[in-house]
């Protein structure tokens, strides 16, 4: 049986041209705001860019593209994703060498307060942030096992990829589809007990995001308070959220605009990324935002004869962060190739192989975790 084609791009694009962009008055796609077409069998998407201020002018544009997508031949499923970008501030006026040493000051756009009105989404009862202060650590793999855990418990738990540049949540979950918009509201998809939402459900795993911060930033919380991740009747018990690596645009966001309950922080053990650990804690903790706690993953690997750790990287620096941020070491996570292939396989090994090392430290983290959050 030969495989289903996807929508014709030429037939998708003259259809977003009979949708008028109110300013210019010309097609979407003449128009150039057609951003991030993805077209796969049955599929169609694409992000609509506006300036934050049209928001409320282009909602109904979204709503006609997404009836002029599903009306092309051989597109079951359309979505367009509205997100709004600030315009630049003005470069200065000269360039200043800075010695070394010398205080570099803050951004005062960017101080990591809690603005008055921050929340959570609606009818999730517990917002827990896992993040990282460099890329390469585990960050994503933690996320998705802390959340299968959950799950585990019996908790109702969703998984938020908010990893925009990077989502790889939907490889790690092996889920993909297209999110539903029904009723205002997007629909997450749902995978090992979890409800799961990713900027990956709409863009090829191959394909690079080229985003500025708002854009990016305007996704997140899109996706967060867009999304029907619970109702009155059956709210969401935690909503875990895989944050981009650093302290930029996005993490500032859920900082100052979002109500978070706690913070995982991954590390590995080497002092180099005990560096950026330090950086990352010390930006959370400006808001008041709860440190959880620590998470050493890559540990150490298991001897294969003997079992006796052999610790690659370094031995207890996560250990000694910790007790001196004083918040609890949840787990030390072991190298595992079959952690590993379970991510790459999409398949969490919490789900598929619950008594293995890795598995048992994942589990006894997320206990740790819920009992600090009913504290």
């Amino acid at each position: 049986m030969s495989e289903t084609a996807a929508p014709d791009r030429a037939a998708v694009l003259a259809a977003l041209d009979q949708v008028i962009d109110p300013k210019s008055g010309k097609g979407l796609a003449s128009a150039g705001l057609v951003r991030g077409l993805v077209l796969k069998p049955e599929r169609a998407a694409f992000v609509l860019e506006v300036d934050p201020q049209d928001v409320p002018t282009y909602t109904p544009v979204r709503q006609a593209a997404e009836q002029a997508l599903a009306a092309v031949p051989g597109v079951a499923k359309a979505q367009v994703v509205l997100t709004a970008e600030a315009s630049a501030a003005p470069p200065a006026p000269g360039v200043t060498r800075v010695r070394k040493g010398a205080q570099v000051p803050e951004d005062p756009q960017a101080r990591p307060v809690q603005q008055p009105g921050a929340k959570r989404p609606e009818h999730v009862r517990r917002l827990v942030a896992v993040a990282s202060g460099k890329g390469g650590v585990g960050k994503s793999t933690v996320a998705v096992n802390l959340a299968a855990a959950l799950a585990r418990q019996g908790l109702r738990t969703g998984f938020l990829d908010a990893d925009v540049y990077g989502p790889s949540g939907p490889r790690m979950l092996g889920v993909d589809g297209e999110p539903a918009f029904l009723e205002g509201k997007i629909e997450p998809l749902e995978a090992w007990g979890l409800k799961v939402m990713s900027i990956g459900f709409m863009v090829d795993e191959g394909r690079a995001m080229i985003w500025r911060g708002p854009m990016a930033t305007s996704a997140v919380r899109q996706m967060l308070h867009d999304v029907r991740w619970g109702t009155a009747e059956a709210p969401l018990d935690v909503l875990v959220l895989d944050l981009p690596p650093g302290t930029g645009d996005i993490q500032l966001e859920l900082v100052q605009k979002q109500k978070l309950d706690g913070v995982v922080v991954v590390s590995t053990p080497q002092e180099i990324s005990l560096i950026d650990v330090r950086r990352a804690v010390s930006m959370y903790q400006k808001t008041g935002a709860r440190i959880l706690g620590l998470v050493e993953n890559m540990a150490y690997f298991p001897d294969p004869a003997t079992g006796t750790p052999i610790p690659i990287f370094g031995a207890g620096g996560a250990a000694a962060e910790a007790e001196r941020l004083d918040v609890p070491l949840l787990a030390e996570i072991p190298i595992d190739v079959a952690l590993r292939q379970a991510c790459d396989d999409g398949r969490p090994l919490v789900a598929t192989a619950p008594d293995s090392a890795p598995s048992k430290a994942f589990r006894a983290m997320a206990q740790a975790v819920m009992a600090q959050l009913r504290d």
